[in-house]
């Protein structure tokens, strides 16, 4: 099928990267989510003589894959992660063996929230969330300066509200 006149003939990788916080982001919530079985584990191995050697095991081996994620995945993450707004759309891709491309008209945008959880904040980060009538559901952006998300945020309410809806 020939290409109509303004279509791309070849998907560009988007632009943008993500901060570069964003690693620290991703390593905090890595080590976090590697706390709550070692912790316990190691807990109970410290306090059950008869048990600790099952305990401890489990305990170190948890330790030392989680710790060996947290250096290795967000570095890749942070490859592998862009975006670009442009005065059509909003492009998204991640991943690096399964990758995604995500790409949200801005005819088709209907809502534009921008969240800060608890350690985006100390992070000085947030996540912009575009969503779309998709069944795929929102595109998201996580891992922006907090001030780059706001401004995105705003462009992207301007823009949407200055393009047509499309009737297809």
């Amino acid at each position: 099928m020939p290409q109509g006149e303004g279509t791309a003939a070849v998907l560009r990788p988007p632009r943008n990267t993500l901060n570069e916080r964003a690693v620290g982001w991703w390593r905090t919530q890595w080590l976090l989510l590697t706390a709550a079985p070692v912790v316990p584990l190691a807990v109970l191995g410290a306090m059950i003589g008869p048990a600790r050697f099952w305990l401890l095991l489990p305990a170190a081996v948890l330790a030392a894959a989680g710790t060996a994620g947290a250096v290795l995945f967000p570095l890749w993450w942070f490859r592998t992660h862009r975006w670009e707004i442009t005065g059509d759309a909003v492009y998204v891709r991640t991943g690096f063996f399964w990758q995604e491309w995500r790409i949200a008209p801005m005819s088709r945008i209907q809502t534009v929230d921008t969240v800060r959880g608890p350690l985006e904040q100390i992070f000085r980060l947030a996540t912009v969330t575009v969503t779309t009538a998709s069944a795929k559901g929102a595109v998201r952006i996580a891992g922006l300066d907090h001030e780059t998300a706001a401004d995105l945020a705003r462009q992207l309410t301007r823009i949407t509200r200055d393009t047509p809806g499309d009737a297809t």
